[in-house]
């Protein structure tokens, strides 16, 4: 096993690494390391969430930072407030023993004439947010002259929140004479344009395989209608009293909603979305990581670059739009070698959805049920008299046992045990013991994951029709009411295509739009036969088209 002392680290570093508890390096921290500390090459590393790319970076870039010099030597680029102020505390913590280095921090929300002032009176290590520091560019307040290395921390993250413009602003800027170290935890064409436009010939290091969920991390969901969502997501915190987890919603209104409903409901809960303040978000912040907030509530944009210690489970009250979103909510779990939990609360229309983010993410969905109320009702008891049972026994309350044992007198032991419990449990717990099951079990759903038989449909609609294979899926999917994710290989030939879609998907596309009219001619939707190899045993009729339905023009 190695050590962050045969890594090459000075020995100032290696101590304050070692008062931290770090005792071995991650994979990404012992391949990347004695790169960055040797090489004048750039870097790209690709790794996932939660395995320590921020000492992978930091170390190496505080090694090489001279502190002699009071002038901007390196410089961090990271995509969100939470993420500058989680990168500068880490680097503060591993520079404990340098003490003339200075590390700022610039983002938005806060007061610039501060930071201005604080660039001012020099700093060697400055990790900004980049449509802050393009402010301060903008102003002549960053001076790049003695630069010696850029690090792009969550590329795709920052792409994804719209700071293209940005970050060409601010690599067009800083000395060519740089060096530029992209960490990333996937690697999609605008980051790959990056590394194209902007390093020279970089070495890429890949730990794990790209795209992929941490190995830490248990992919699960379960099927219920949306009205259940919330209910489900009671029985898991209820199942679970030491649960320290996110839930990730779509939109603000929907994440306000649910938090609020959590806290009305007892839990200890808060909501972190785009209408929060600073200030605001500063308050919510803060609770979750003093876990005085057991539940964060938070959409996608309000989340990105959270970086709290143990969170056990994280929840997807919906799936995201863009699938890529799923790695980055699920990586908040399974951190530094924990295990963790992530589960999609799924409507039992999006199997589609599961199989692409399974095929994406290369991960593997495992069916769970939705705890039932009896035995959350049991666990929770048990809980609460194995609490009793191990409980130490006061001295001081000897004096008054004679009036307690008088006020129990001629009650058998189960009945006072059963009093006991019917006074202290609350009123929610006891519900919980007639409860009726919700959702769907997964022993009922094997084939949920499994894809679904498809059809060739044959379509007259041709190229010298229409404009390629995307402006006829946009057609069908428009007009014949079905889901892109149902179509599979699109055959468009001269005059007519043959689409293969699900089965129940194809009888919806010819129920609608056999016999209706398209450019002033008559469309025929049916079945297209066998696919090419299949034997004609395995075709299946489609409904007959519904007659009487008027026909419409394009």
């Amino acid at each position: 096993m190695s050590t962050f002392e045969s890594l090459g680290l000075s020995q100032s570093i290696t101590e304050a690494v070692s008062a931290i508890g770090f005792e071995s390096p991650t994979a990404i921290q012992e391949q990347a390391i004695p790169r960055l500390l040797s090489g004048e090459e750039d870097f790209v590393g690709l790794a996932q969430t939660g395995t320590g790319k921020t000492a992978a970076f930091g170390l190496p870039l505080l090694h090489r930072t001279d502190v002699a010099l009071p002038f901007v030597q390196s410089l961090v680029l990271a995509p969100t407030r939470e993420l500058c102020l989680q990168i500068c505390r880490e680097l503060e913590s591993f520079s404990k023993n340098q003490t003339k280095l200075k590390i700022l921090p610039v983002y938005g929300g806060a007061d610039i004439r501060r930071q201005i002032k604080a660039l001012e009176q020099g700093v060697q290590v400055l990790v900004a947010t980049p449509g802050r520091l393009r402010d301060l560019m903008r102003r002549g307040k960053v001076d790049y002259t003695h630069l010696q290395q850029v690090v792009l921390d969550e590329a795709d993250e920052m792409l994804n929140m719209g700071f293209k413009e940005e970050i060409d602003e601010i690599l067009e800027a800083v000395p060519e004479q740089r060096r530029t170290w992209l960490f990333s935890a996937t690697m999609p064409p605008d980051v790959r344009r990056i590394s194209q436009d902007y390093m020279d010939n970089p070495f890429e290091l890949s730990v794990g395989t790209q795209n992929s969920g941490n190995v830490d991390i248990s992919h699960q969901y379960v099927v219920l209608r949306p009205a259940e969502r919330y209910e489900a997501l009671r029985r898991f915190l209820d199942m679970e009293p030491d649960l320290f987890g996110l839930v990730f919603c779509r939109t603000r209104r929907e994440t306000a909603e649910v938090a609020e409903q959590l806290t009305r409901d007892g839990y200890k809960a808060d909501a972190i979305h785009g209408d929060l303040n600073q200030a605001q978000r500063d308050r919510v912040m803060q609770g979750f990581r003093d876990r005085r907030l057991r539940i964060l509530v938070a959409t996608d944009v309000a989340a990105r670059g959270i970086d709290v210690d143990n969170i056990t489970h994280v929840f997807h009250f919906n799936i995201p739009d863009d699938l890529n979103f799923y790695t980055h909510r699920s990586g908040r779990t399974g951190r530094a070698g924990n295990k963790g939990i992530s589960l999609v609360l799924a409507h039992p229309k999006d199997r589609h959805l599961l199989r692409k983010l399974e095929k994406v993410s290369k991960i593997t969905f495992e069916a769970v049920e939705i705890p039932s109320g009896p035995a959350i009702f049991e666990q929770r008891l048990m809980r609460f008299f194995d609490k009793i049972s191990e409980a130490s026994p006061n001295p001081e309350l000897m004096d008054y046992l004679p009036e307690i044992a008088a006020k129990f007198e001629g009650l058998s032991r189960e009945e006072l045990l059963l009093r006991v419990a019917s006074a202290t449990m609350p009123k929610k717990m006891q519900a919980y013991a007639k409860s009726k099951p919700i959702g769907q079990k997964p022993r009922a759903d094997k084939a949920f994951l499994k894809p679904n038989e498809s059809r060739r449909v044959f379509v007259n609609i041709g190229q010298m029709d229409i404009n390629g294979k995307g402006e006829l899926l946009a057609y069908l999917c428009e007009k014949g009411g079905i889901n892109g994710a149902d179509v599979g290989k699109i055959d468009l030939q001269k005059k007519h295509a043959f689409v293969q879609v699900e089965v129940q998907a194809a009888a919806s596309l010819i129920n609608k739009l056999d016999g209706q009219t398209y450019d002033g001619r008559t469309l025929r939707v049916n079945d297209g036969g066998p696919q090419p190899g299949q034997s004609n045993k395995k075709r299946r009729s489609f409904p007959k088209r519904k007659k009487g339905k008027k026909k419409f023009a394009k």
